[in-house]
C-alpha cells in the first residue's frame, strides 16, 4: 500500500494547478481527522458552476484521465459538457486514481459540502476539509461496509474534538 502523501500529492497539486474548486472528502479526510482506516485514492467534491467545469476537464485532460472501470472500447469525450451532464466520476490517471463527486449523498453540492469545511495545508496548499459531521453523514448514507467500519472510529475523534473545544472556552 502506498503512503497517503504519494496518493494524495500530484492529484492535490493538479487539482490546485487548474484552480478547480473542491473539497476533500472520503477516506482522504478521514485519515487527515487522525483515522487509522486506509484509502487508495483522493475523493473530492467539485464545484459544478461552468468555469470549474472548463478549468476540471482541462485538469483531466492533462493527465490522460480515463473512466475507471469502463471498457476501452467505449467512447468517452473528457471535456466540461459531459461533466455537465454526469455527476459522479471514478477515474484512472497517469498520476493516480481520482474519485471526483458533483454531490456527495446525505450532506448535498459542493457549496452544502464547503460550508463547515475545515482548511489543511498539505503541500505547501490550503485545501478545504469536508467537515467530520458531514463525513460521518456522508458515510452513514453510502452503507457500505468500509464506510459503516470507519463511523464509530469518526465519531470518537469527532467526540474527541468537541472536548477538546469545550476545554479551550
Amino acid at each position: 500500500m502506498q503512503s497517503l502523501s504519494t496518493i494524495i500529492e500530484a492529484p492535490l497539486k493538479l487539482l490546485r494547478r487548474y484552480e478547480v474548486e473542491s473539497v476533500i472528502i472520503g477516506g482522504v479526510a478521514a485519515t487527515l481527522y487522525g483515522s487509522a482506516q486506509l484509502t487508495n485514492d483522493l475523493d473530492v467534491c467539485y464545484a459544478r458552476n461552468p468555469a470549474n467545469l472548463e478549468r476540471l476537464a482541462d485538469a483531466l485532460q492533462s493527465v490522460h484521465a480515463r473512466l475507471r472501470g469502463a471498457p476501452e472500447d467505449i467512447p468517452f469525450i473528457l471535456d466540461a459538457e459531459t461533466l455537465r451532464r454526469g455527476l459522479n466520476f471514478a477515474f484512472t490517471t497517469d498520476i493516480g486514481t481520482l474519485d471526483l463527486l458533483g454531490e456527495v449523498r446525505g450532506v448535498g453540492y459542493y457549496e452544502d459540502v464547503l460550508v463547515g469545511s475545515v482548511t489543511y495545508e498539505l503541500f505547501n496548499y490550503r485545501f478545504p476539509i469536508i467537515d467530520i459531521g458531514k463525513l460521518i453523514i456522508a458515510k452513514r448514507v453510502a452503507g457500505r461496509p468500509k464506510d459503516l467500519i470507519a463511523i464509530p472510529e469518526l465519531e470518537a475523534i469527532q467526540e474527541r474534538q468537541l472536548m477538546d473545544r469545550s476545554k479551550q472556552a
